[in-house]
């Protein structure tokens, strides 16, 4: 679980600021450095591929062990358990998207294009956030130790809280950027 965990740290993290950096260029006269953006790119790309082949390895353990509580977990993730299966499509949808953002990354000459690139990292990050936030957080602890399975599903302050603390970090975010944009300006001038 901890490779896992910090592969899909090192995937969806630098894909964010790929992200960010296009954007930032495309709004602002600040130049990230294209080398800076490839590198982070490549960094993506390694990533990616090292978080889906530590899935592999974890549904093989899980197969090879035949414990029925990690077996279940698998089978309510991606094929549904007891009639249960509200996170089967999104999970199914994670996995095809993080094959594409493979698919995408993987040709060095196709990344070089910013525009791939920034689809690419994109496919990362919506994969790595269904992943995350709905395999391991919300579907971690379903079926029960007891077996049953309740279905998760945010209420609406829930999702409001969630919300909120987006909005906040990219309020941050942009402060943060305008100081390091008026900053580099000051400097060339």
């Amino acid at each position: 679980m901890a490779a896992r965990f910090l592969s899909s740290a090192f995937a969806a993290g630098p894909a964010f600021l790929v992200i960010l950096c296009l954007v930032l260029r495309k709004l602002t006269r600040f130049e990230p450095g294209k080398e800076a953006i490839q590198t982070l790119g490549t960094i993506v790309t390694y990533a990616i591929i090292l978080n889906v082949f530590f899935f592999f390895l974890e549904v093989f353990t899980v197969g090879y062990s035949q414990i029925p509580d990690h077996l279940d977990h698998f089978r309510y993730l991606f094929f549904g358990l007891h009639g249960h299966s509200t996170y089967v499509p999104w999970m199914w949808a994670s996995f095809i998207i993080a094959f594409t953002a493979i698919g995408v990354l993987l040709r060095r000459k196709a990344r070089s294009r910013e525009g791939v690139l920034a689809v690419g990292c994109a496919l990362v990050f919506i994969a790595t956030w269904i992943d995350k936030g709905l395999g391991m957080i919300a579907g971690g602890f379903t079926p029960n130790p007891l077996h049953e399975v309740y279905e998760y599903v945010p209420t609406p302050p829930e999702l409001l809280i969630s919300l909120g603390v987006w909005a906040m970090g990219l309020l941050i975010l942009t402060v943060l950027y305008r100081i390091a944009v008026s900053v580099k300006k000051e400097v060339e001038a």
